[in-house]
């Protein structure tokens, strides 16, 4: 049930005890796994989803505050909001969208901020059997229509129109699970990841694949030992970072072909554009600042030992930070992106 966590009983009582909780707990948090995050419209806010289908919500400006407790680094408010992990997590101008296993949930971003969890909306997107229940872990806005792009494991790209609520398009054509989705800004279009070891970019308008690039047949990016899938990418214009398996790299999708291959030996499972440079993070515990011309400028120390989301504020100047999260039940906090300041925790 959502909402609920899992007690555990004394046999005398048949009623949770307080250190039976307590133990269960610190075995949760030592096993939990942040999968996803996403910033509050007003900036004040980080969201953090975990592997226990939790929503954690966590108060930016009190935990930048020159007067911040420990007390100020946990959550201000968490709820259940999936059965499973809660894979990928965005945010409107009104809404968080989560996602877990089959469906998207919208919760109110007004309600939370008053400590009120009640779930706004549903929705499954049309899938091929009624008994399937495929993880949905991407989720990408499309401000130029107010549409919201969703994939997962049915291996296929959803389009939903978030007025209606309506799925207007699916993009099929990736054989297996896809990771991971970009929007190209100037361009109707969309990239998507997969574990088939392409990227497909798709036409918006009208479901066209216009574009595949099969990533591990080019020898400079290909890793066979760690395997053809593509789990992130980011694009720029006319650029395209990606990487998983092969390793990260940088395309130019006009001519198809890469430029720049990143000497990073671990696979990378999130990576952005930010300002000149790249960052990534992914089976190993820094956060990595790139250069174009494929220089490490620098490889920044944090608390996972495994990094799924890297997050970074812009939604509030006051509040601006970068935030990392993966195999841990903290999330670690960068306020000038070279060291971690602090972390927040799960409680």
């Amino acid at each position: 049930m959502l909402g609920a966590c899992i007690p555990v009983f004394n046999p005398l009582t048949r009623a949770p005890s307080r250190p039976q909780m307590d133990a269960q707990r610190a075995l949760e948090l030592l096993h939990m796994t942040v999968f996803s995050q996403s910033v509050s419209p007003c900036g004040k806010y980080l969201a953090a989803g975990n592997n226990y289908g939790e929503i954690a919500i966590f108060s930016l400006s009190a935990a930048l505050s020159s007067e911040a407790k420990e007390e100020s680094k946990k959550p201000v408010v968490s709820f259940r909001a999936h059965d499973g992990p809660v894979y990928a997590m965005v945010s409107t101008d009104r809404q968080l969208l989560s996602s877990g296993n089959g469906e998207v949930r919208a919760w109110n971003w007004s309600d939370i901020v008053k400590k009120g969890c009640k779930e706004a909306w549903s929705r499954r997107p049309p899938y091929r059997s009624s008994l399937e229940v495929p993880e949905i872990n991407s989720l990408q806005l499309n401000p130029k229509d107010n549409s919201l792009l969703l994939a997962g494991g049915d291996c296929a790209v959803h389009a939903m129109d978030l007025e209606s609520g309506a799925f207007t398009h699916e993009f099929r054509g990736h054989s297996d699970y896809v990771h991971c989705l970009a929007l190209r800004d100037q361009s109707q279009e969309c990239l998507s990841g997969s574990e088939d070891g392409t990227v497909r970019m798709w036409d918006l308008r009208t479901g066209a694949q216009v574009q595949l690039i099969e990533v591990h047949k080019y020898e400079e990016c290909s890793r066979p030992q760690h395997g053809k899938w593509i789990r992130c990418l980011a694009t720029d214009c006319d650029w395209m970072v990606c990487g998983g398996g092969p390793a990260l790299s940088l395309w130019h999708l006009r001519s198809v072909t890469p430029t720049t291959v990143f000497p990073l030996p671990h696979c990378q499972q999130h990576v952005m554009f930010y300002q000149d440079l790249i960052l990534s993070a992914g089976h190993s515990p820094a956060i990595n600042h790139l250069q174009i011309s494929g220089e490490i400028r620098a490889q920044i120390p944090c608390t996972p030992r495994s990094v799924h989301s890297l997050c970074v504020n812009e939604r509030s100047p006051e509040h601006k930070v970068l935030t990392a999260s993966g195999s841990s039940h903290k999330v670690d906090v960068f306020t000038n992106f070279s060291y971690r300041a602090f972390s927040l925790c799960f409680a």
